[in-house]
Formats: structure tokens, C-alpha cells, sequence
């Protein structure tokens, strides 16, 4: 046991509510709030070419507009889930909405690039505190395996398929009122989750400060994440190889080493380090980058091709990713659970990345003149892989959670998912957008060279699939992790 554990003596365990219906109307809070910020993820880069017209950004800023706030939201997951931990997750989630709602409106106000991006800013803030507790709050609230397993396939579900959703909103949105009402879209369903949430979610005081006020680890661990991520988004405009990128990314990993060193010295550090000794949470937080780094080329990768080779518009190409949504609401809803409990989480992780690689790799074979049928439809109906594997990863990255260090391993899950999506970000829009310059120097047409830029993406992707697979078929089977716990 820790000096934690050992000196500053923990508060009572947070009580579930008593009745099940309270623990599922707990989970459709935690759900809609899940909602609100994955959609906001995805409905903003619909709007894009929308936003630049009317508030005159250089493409080079437009950039900010998700940048801002992936920085926000992924250097400050760590420290909310542990913040949550130590004052209460259900006073951080509540400042987490009140923040991302307020920021929203702020954003749907904003007259000029700089509030705009101050904005999106604040945003990535309230949802980081928001999305850092949200799986701490739902493993405390369901103990009993099936029925975790059941909740944790809704709240996947709902965060799998709500980026596909964002889509279809964006583009009616956009094209129907204009780019504000993306923003202004949040400002009811964040209102309605703070009204639910203060009834519904357990109340707890949390551990308190002192078990865990390591403020200079607090600074190492989001600098250096912030730097990290930093660095990674910027890499398309200044190289992998650059004295920018490499002195960046330097910082950002001593940053990060010395917060490990500290946390392993510290007599209230502010993650304990027994949360990396499961094997199992380890490798899928490992696995989980991965997938989500090789999906990045399937929810934009996809969406530019149809948008800028097939010569569809933004509601159009919401409407043309929606079959995949559905496959993935389908199986996260209807059968994973289930499939969970018969067969294991690694079992089922299995199949799901399998079918998603299958998905990549006939991404790979996409022509210039597609018919959506034959040639993606497949793709969407494979897509439901990712409705398997993600709850099964996110049970397995949960597994070593207690209640002192829930909110902490929900923030650390969140954190490798985002790390990921930087990652995937930078490596295959750069690999596409080389690939693409190459060959329209060459003398291919726009579209012949655009769409051979994304195949390379789209091999790679599945690459970084296959390792994922093969991490995860050395993950140990259900009724093997109990000396892991």
C-alpha cells in the first residue's frame, strides 16, 4: 500500500444509489454528456470551409479551430481524472458541463478568428474535466460485471457513433441555418445534463487534496502532455525531422519522464503508479491508441474523399457515414454485452479489430469513380468492429479501477485515446498529403492523385490495426486477471 493509502485517511466509499432505475438514469447523464462533446468534435469539421469564408481565418489558423481545443482536451485528462478523484467526480463533471456549455455559447457568438479559437479553448477544458470522471462514475456505479459490461457498451455506443452523427448535424446545420448553430446546438443538451446530473449522480467528497496535491507533478505532467500534443498537430506544417519537431518532442518526453520519476518518490503523488502495474490496463491503453490512430483515417479520411473525389456536399456526406453509425449502434447496443459475457473482453476485442481491419483494407481499393454500394456501403457494415472492440477495451483499461483511482484511470483512458488521434492526425494526413503532392507533380489528375494519397493512408491505418491485433491477442483471458487486480 502507498503512502497515499497510509497517511491521509480516505473518506467513506462513495454509496451507488440504492435503486437500479437511479444507476441507468446516472448512465444516460453521463451518456448525453459523452454526446455533447463528441459531437462537438465532429460536427466543427464539416463547418470548416464555412467558418474560413466568414471569419476570413488563413488555412493556417482554420487549423486552431480544432487545434485549440484537442491541446485543452488531451493535456488536461490526467489531471482532471485525478482532481476528480481527490474533490469529487460529480463536482467535476458538473464544472466540466457548466464550462463547455458556457464556452459553446461563447463560440457561436464569436465575430473573429481569435475568440473563436479562445473559445474552442475553453471548450477542450470543460470536457476534459467532464470526460476525465465520466468512466470513473460508471464503474463505482456498476459493480456487478454484466451489468457493467451492459453500461459501458451504452456509453461506447454513444461515443462511437455520436462522431458519426456530428457529421450529419454539421452538414444540415451548416448548410440549412449556418456555422453558429453548431455551437449553439450544445447549449440545451448542456443544460439538460446538468439539471439530471444533480439529482442523479452519486454525491462524494472525494479523498481530498492532501491525498494527492503534488502541484509541480501537476505542472510536469501538463506541460509535458501539452507540449506532446502540441507538437504533434503542428507537425504537418513543419516536418517530422525539423529542429522545431524534434526539440519539442524532446521537452515533452523529459517533461513527462521526470513527472514519472517524481510520482514514484512522492509521498501524495498525484498518480500512483500501482494503476500501470495491471498488464492488462497497460496494453489497452496501447491497444486503444492504436485503433484509434488507424480510425482517424476512416471518419476523415473517408469524408474528404467523398467530399473532394466523389464531389458530395456536407449533408450529403454526414448521410453517406450514417449506415456506420448505425452498424456500430447496432452491435454496441444490441450484442456486445452479451458477446462479452460468453466470450471475454479479448475475445471479442479480437473480432472487432479483425472486421476493421477488413474495412481498411478495402478502403484500400477505393477507385476515382466509386459507386457507394458495391464500393463503400461494405466498408460502413464493417465499421460495426469498432462497436465490439471499444467495449472491450474500455472494460479491460477499467479493470484495475478502485475507488480511490477510478476518476484517474478514466482520465488515463481518455488521454491514450487522444493521444492517438493526435498521432493518427499527423502521421496519415502527412503520409496522404505527400503521396498526393508527389503524384500531382508527376502530372496525375486532382483526384487520381488526391485518392492515391489516401490509399497510402488507409494501408497504413490498417497496419497500426494488425499491431493492435496482435498486442491484444497477448492480453490474458477474463478468468486470468485476478492477480491483477
Amino acid at each position: 500500500m502507498t503512502a497515499t493509502a497510509t497517511e491521509a485517511p480516505s473518506p467513506p466509499r462513495t454509496p451507488a444509489p440504492s435503486a437500479p432505475r437511479s444507476r441507468w438514469t446516472a448512465l444516460a447523464v453521463l451518456s448525453t454528456g459523452m454526446l455533447m462533446t463528441v459531437l462537438d468534435g465532429s460536427i466543427v469539421t464539416v463547418a470548416m470551409p464555412a467558418i474560413q469564408n466568414d471569419l476570413g481565418f488563413s488555412p493556417a489558423g482554420l487549423s486552431w479551430v480544432v487545434n485549440a481545443y484537442l491541446i485543452a482536451f488531451g493535456s488536461l485528462l490526467l489531471l482532471a481524472g485525478r482532481l476528480g478523484d481527490l474533490i469529487g467526480r460529480k463536482r467535476m463533471f458538473l464544472a466540466g458541463t457548466a464550462l463547455f456549455t458556457a464556452a459553446s455559447l461563447l463560440a457561436g457568438f464569436a465575430d473573429s478568428p481569435a475568440l473563436l479559437i479562445a473559445a474552442r479553448f475553453l471548450q477542450g477544458v470543460g470536457s476534459a474535466m467532464a470526460s476525465a470522471v465520466s468512466l470513473g462514475i460508471l464503474v463505482t456505479l456498476f459493480t456487478e460485471p454484466r451489468e457493467r459490461a451492459r453500461a459501458i457498451a451504452v456509453f461506447s455506443f454513444t461515443g462511437a457513433a455520436g462522431a458519426s452523427l456530428g457529421q450529419v448535424l454539421g452538414g444540415v446545420l451548416t448548410d440549412a441555418l449556418d456555422w453558429h448553430w453548431i455551437f449553439f446546438i450544445n447549449l440545451p443538451i448542456g443544460l439538460a445534463a446538468l439539471l439530471a446530473a444533480l439529482p442523479a449522480l452519486p454525491a462524494g467528497r472525494g479523498l481530498g487534496l492532501r491525498a494527492g496535491a503534488d502541484v509541480p507533478g501537476a505542472l510536469m505532467v501538463t506541460a509535458g502532455l501539452m507540449t506532446g500534443i502540441y507538437t504533434v498537430v503542428q507537425v504537418e506544417q513543419y516536418g517530422w525531422t525539423s529542429l522545431r519537431t524534434l526539440g519539442l518532442g524532446a521537452l515533452s518526453l523529459a517533461l513527462l519522464a521526470a513527472f514519472a520519476v517524481r510520482q514514484a518518490k512522492a509521498r501524495t503523488p498525484l498518480m500512483p503508479l500501482r494503476i500501470l502495474r495491471s498488464r492488462t490496463v497497460v496494453s489497452a491503453n496501447l491497444v486503444q491508441a492504436l485503433m484509434v490512430a488507424a480510425l482517424f483515417s476512416f471518419q476523415v479520411l473517408v469524408a474528404l474523399y467523398l467530399q473532394k473525389v466523389q464531389g458530395y456536399g456536407a449533408a450529403e456526406t454526414g448521410l453517406a457515414m450514417l449506415p456506420a453509425a448505425l452498424a456500430i449502434g447496432g452491435v454496441s447496443l444490441g450484442g456486445a454485452a452479451k458477446l462479452i459475457a460468453r466470450f471475454g473482453e479479448r475475445g471479442v476485442l479480437l473480432t472487432g479489430l479483425v472486421l476493421l481491419v477488413a474495412g481498411l483494407a478495402l478502403l484500400t481499393r477505393l477507385p476515382v469513380h466509386a459507386d457507394y454500394v458495391s464500393d463503400l456501403l461494405p466498408v460502413m457494415l464493417l465499421a460495426s468492429g469498432f462497436g465490439l472492440a471499444l467495449p472491450a477495451l474500455t472494460t479491460l483499461g477499467m479493470s484495475g479501477a478502485d475507488e480511490r483511482d477510478a476518476g484517474l484511470a478514466s482520465g488515463l483512458f481518455n488521454t491514450t485515446q487522444q493521444i492517438g488521434m493526435a498521432l493518427g492526425v499527423a502521421v496519415l494526413s502527412t503520409l496522404a498529403a505527400s503521396r498526393t503532392e508527389a503524384l500531382t507533380t508527376a502530372g496525375h489528375t486532382p483526384p487520381e492523385a488526391l485518392t492515391s494519397g489516401y490509399h497510402l493512408a488507409f494501408a497504413t491505418g490498417a497496419a497500426l490495426l494488425l499491431t493492435a491485433t496482435a498486442l491484444a491477442a497477448t492480453l490474458p483471458r477474463s478468468r486470468d486477471r485476478a492477480d491483477q487486480r
